[in-house]
């Protein structure tokens, strides 16, 4: 079971992103104020669980929170920024967003810059730590990987409907068979130049 809190006497927000790592598409990010006396059995970092259980706490975390907002940067932005920086930039979108405005940021990784004057942490693994983490957690991976299946109706070779953007040995492939596309980060490495196998 994970935390429902930092501070009992504050209103929190868990931040958390999806996408960093993929070679398309956007990175999203979600910011999601819970009930302090939130609790639930299932809820964890999103990479824990499966594609059915994200979409069903989806809806259960849209329906439990305070106040969330889901947020997204492009790929034409995180290569004019970098990742990290776009990461943030959209954690700081999410966050702006919310209707309710919190008193702290809990913060998953080890990086962020200051959002106005609110005071944050930094919490490595935090989306298995907090509550509020792995709901922001969830709505980013949720949010983000039904917008890579729609992409992939518009770009099928990809195979984004089951990679979502990720470097997969076929997302690789596909790349180097048919090129890149506008959802392409062109500041990532993109091209896999040992495709053949060495004997």
């Amino acid at each position: 079971m994970l935390k429902s809190f930092l501070y009992h006497n504050l209103t929190e927000a868990g931040c958390d992103e999806a996408g960093r790592g993929c070679l398309a598409g956007p990175v999203f990010a979600a910011a999601v104020i819970l009930p302090k006396n939130f609790k639930h059995a299932v809820l964890n970092d999103s990479k824990k669980l499966t594609a059915r259980q994200r979409a069903s706490l989806k809806d259960e975390i849209i329906n439990s929170a305070i106040a969330w907002k889901v947020a997204s940067v492009d790929n034409n932005e995180i290569d004019e920024m970098n990742i990290l920086r776009a990461s943030i930039k959209a954690m700081h979108i999410a966050i702006e967003g919310l209707k309710r405005e919190p008193q702290f940021l809990l913060i998953d990784g080890n990086r962020f810059y200051p959002y106005k004057t609110i005071p944050h942490k930094t919490i490595i693994k935090g989306d298995g730590i907090f509550f509020s983490i792995a709901a922001a957690s969830v709505l980013a991976k949720t949010f983000r990987d039904e917008y890579m299946e729609e992409l992939h109706n518009k770009f099928p070779e990809y195979g984004w409907n089951k990679n979502k953007g990720y470097p997969t040995s076929f997302h690789r492939a596909a790349i180097n068979k048919y090129g890149i596309t506008e959802y392409h980060r062109k500041s990532f490495h993109l091209f896999d130049t040992q495709m053949k196998i060495e004997f």
